[in-house]
């Protein structure tokens, strides 16, 4: 990872645990085949690094993390597909007798 571009990268986003997922899950995507949104240099067929390629994309403008007011009720989406589950077990029974 180039601290460079990390320390531009903070400038954008200051939140240390935003910058990290929102670098993270944009390297994930850059992986898996995703084109970046900056011009990559790549020096003497060097692997390239997709983390640095987040960074800059963040550091340029390019990517800024865009989160609702809402917060994620991951408890309550576990328990509505519990229920579902529960539903879904209470029917098959039901067929069965």
């Amino acid at each position: 990872m180039n601290n460079e571009l990390l320390l531009k990268a903070r400038e954008k986003v200051p939140d240390a645990k935003t910058l990290i997922i929102l670098a993270s899950k944009r390297a994930r995507l850059l992986a898996m085949g995703a084109g970046p949104m900056v011009h990559v240099k790549n020096e003497l067929n060097k692997s390239i690094n997709f983390l640095d390629i987040a960074l800059e994309e963040i550091a340029e403008g390019l990517l800024i993390p865009d989160f609702d007011d809402q917060p994620d009720d991951f408890m309550a989406q576990i328990a509505a597909v519990k229920a579902q589950v529960a539903a879904a077990a209470a029917e098959r029974r039901k067929k069965e007798d």
